[in-house]
């Protein structure tokens, strides 16, 4: 994953609340077997205090204080302990806190309450492939992909084109990055990863495509090092020397001291 993408991910994903039903409370069943619907009715008190507790603890999260966010989704395992989501958050803020065992132990223990929930499968990918373990993540992220009423297929699919280039396999990465590309075509990442599957091909007039619509939603001055590295690759290969120095001039003014910056002015267009 590029920095770009590390930046723009959305881990609060799998603990946003808005409707969120704890627990395992059943409404009972019909005829049919199959149980009714849950609604907010159907939540008992301790569910109900833990969901105020994990409110309280993604508004500490979104502040960046996280050792109050997991002091407050503590309190609200503790009302619940079924709440996965409690358990996912507690994992998104161990990662934040660099305590990737913590992370890895409480990811596992939501997806034993529920492995089949897509943003949680969506973001252990993520955090697998974080911190090398790319083979595993593929399983998490088409776990994710594969719930017919998951609501953000797109970021999956962008977490796992980009686990794929991380891994130099382009082929899996493209895959997974036009599926996102028909599903959300104005996302930064999904652009960039596929500008590099077809740079590392050699295909130089579609990566200079996905460049291009990349420039038209973001910002040069916003972008990352290595995403004007590539931009500046990409149209040398392209010999227009006019977009490419316009890349040059935005490299130079907001990462003078970054090591792109550094391969460009030795010439290092293909190492």
């Amino acid at each position: 994953m590029t920095d770009f993408a590390q930046r723009r991910f959305k881990c609060l994903a799998a603990v946003a609340l808005a409707g969120f039903l704890a627990g395992c409370a059943s409404s009972g069943q019909g005829p049919s077997g199959k149980e009714e619907l849950k609604t907010a009715s159907d939540q008992t008190s301790a569910q109900k205090r833990a969901d105020i507790r994990m409110q309280l603890a993604i508004g500490y999260f979104e502040q960046a204080n996280y050792p109050v966010a997991l002091d407050e989704v503590k309190k609200a395992i503790a009302a619940d302990p079924q709440n996965a989501n409690g358990y996912s958050l507690r994992a998104i803020i161990y990662m934040r806190m660099n305590e990737k065992e913590l992370a890895n132990d409480n990811f596992l223990q939501a997806l034993k309450l529920a492995p089949n929930d897509p943003d949680l499968n969506n973001n252990y990918g993520s955090y697998l492939c974080q911190n090398g373990r790319i083979k595993e993540s593929f399983k998490h992220f088409d776990a994710a992909l594969a719930n017919p009423n998951y609501r953000s297929p797109a970021g999956a699919l962008n977490n796992a084109g980009n686990c794929a280039l991380k891994d130099k396999n382009n082929e899996l990465a493209e895959r997974y990055l036009l599926q996102a590309l028909k599903l959300s075509p104005d996302v930064p990442e999904t652009n960039i990863g596929l500008a590099k599957v077809y740079y590392a091909r050699r295909d130089y007039p579609r990566a200079s495509f996905f460049i291009t619509q990349l420039h038209k939603m973001a910002k040069l001055d916003s972008l990352p090092a290595d995403v004007l590295w590539l931009s500046i690759k990409v149209q040398h290969k392209m010999g227009d020397e006019g977009m490419e120095q316009g890349f040059v001039t935005q490299l130079r003014r907001h990462h003078a001291d970054s090591p792109e910056y550094a391969a460009y002015q030795r010439g290092a267009f293909d190492e």
